[in-house]
């Protein structure tokens, strides 16, 4: 198939299916805590991410732009054994797509991509099935499903915040991340990059909070601003920085506990450096359109 749009709506398909693997799998890692399990699920996570990455960037190269939205997130099953055989199934329906995808595709880049990914996919089959076996039947099996867990004893501003921060570190990953992938600025697009890797940490540590309390991580997007070219995308990070900034200070005054106002703090001071950064990132793409759009001598 030598279809460039068919091609793109192929790896669109892939992208949705790795962005919901990254969730799915983080969300049964959060949900089993810490121990080398957890360690080995979010590692296949990571490594799905870097597929998300791949894709995204052959998408551009084609012409086309990456659909930021996931694919079907299984958050079944009533305990740790039971979500690596929804992993097994989420693995097995990426081989069999990927092999149809490369059988379909005739650009030989993006064959080998895929080639690749595949070969990443058939080793986190093995990995998962070996980890069913592993927990099967163990004591934390017969749990209620993960998106009915609540955070009981917790008081409720307090799950409240730390869910509105991984809604907003969350939206905020997808939004950098494809700024990065569409901008024409290197410079620019390699910072967005950065900036979304420190946000996924964010992300990380406020899940695993809500998680250790006995939560479920709300881990959904607001509103994405994709529109607009990299001056009007960098103004629109710019405006979710400060806000968030904002909200992370008012914040603090109600929390009580001295471990989490600490890590909010440091999370709104990170927060507050993201925005210097990408307004500086900002007057530098200004200026050089102002000299690019200034007549010659």
């Amino acid at each position: 198939m030598n279809d460039k749009q068919a091609v793109v709506d192929m790896l669109n398909a892939d992208l949705r299916d790795e962005h919901a693997a990254v969730i799915q799998y983080l969300q049964h890692a959060y949900a089993i805590g810490e121990g080398e399990e957890a360690c080995e699920i979010e590692a296949i996570a990571r490594e799905e991410m870097r597929h998300f990455d791949w894709l995204a960037q052959a998408i551009v190269a084609l012409g086309g732009r990456p659909d930021m939205e996931r694919g079907k997130v299984d958050l079944s099953g009533g305990g740790p054994g039971e979500w690596m055989a929804r992993d097994i199934l989420a693995e097995e329906g990426a081989i069999a797509q990927y092999k149809k995808h490369i059988a379909a595709i005739a650009d030989s880049k993006v064959k080998r991509l895929l080639q690749r990914i595949l070969a990443d996919e058939e080793a986190h089959h093995d990995i998962f099935t070996h980890l069913a076996n592993k927990l099967a039947g163990g004591k934390a099996e017969a749990q209620e499903p993960l998106e009915m867990r609540k955070a009981e004893g917790v008081p409720p501003r307090v799950l409240d915040i730390l869910q509105q921060g991984v809604r907003h570190e969350y939206t905020v990953i997808l939004q950098y991340l494809y700024h990065n992938f569409v901008t024409p600025h290197c410079e620019v697009g390699r910072e967005l990059e950065m900036q979304a890797i420190n946000e996924m940490q964010h992300l990380g540590w406020l899940a695993e909070e809500v998680a250790e309390l006995g939560g479920h991580p709300d881990i959904a997007h607001a509103a994405l601003s994709l529109e607009g070219d990299t001056a009007q995308m960098l103004q629109a990070d710019i405006e979710a920085e400060r806000a968030v900034a904002l909200d992370y200070t008012r914040q603090l005054d109600e929390i009580e506990d001295e471990g989490l106002r600490k890590l909010l703090a440091r999370i709104r001071d990170h927060e507050v450096y993201h925005g210097a950064v990408l307004s500086d990132l900002l007057a530098e793409v200004k200026e050089t359109a102002k000299s690019e759009e200034a007549p010659g001598p």
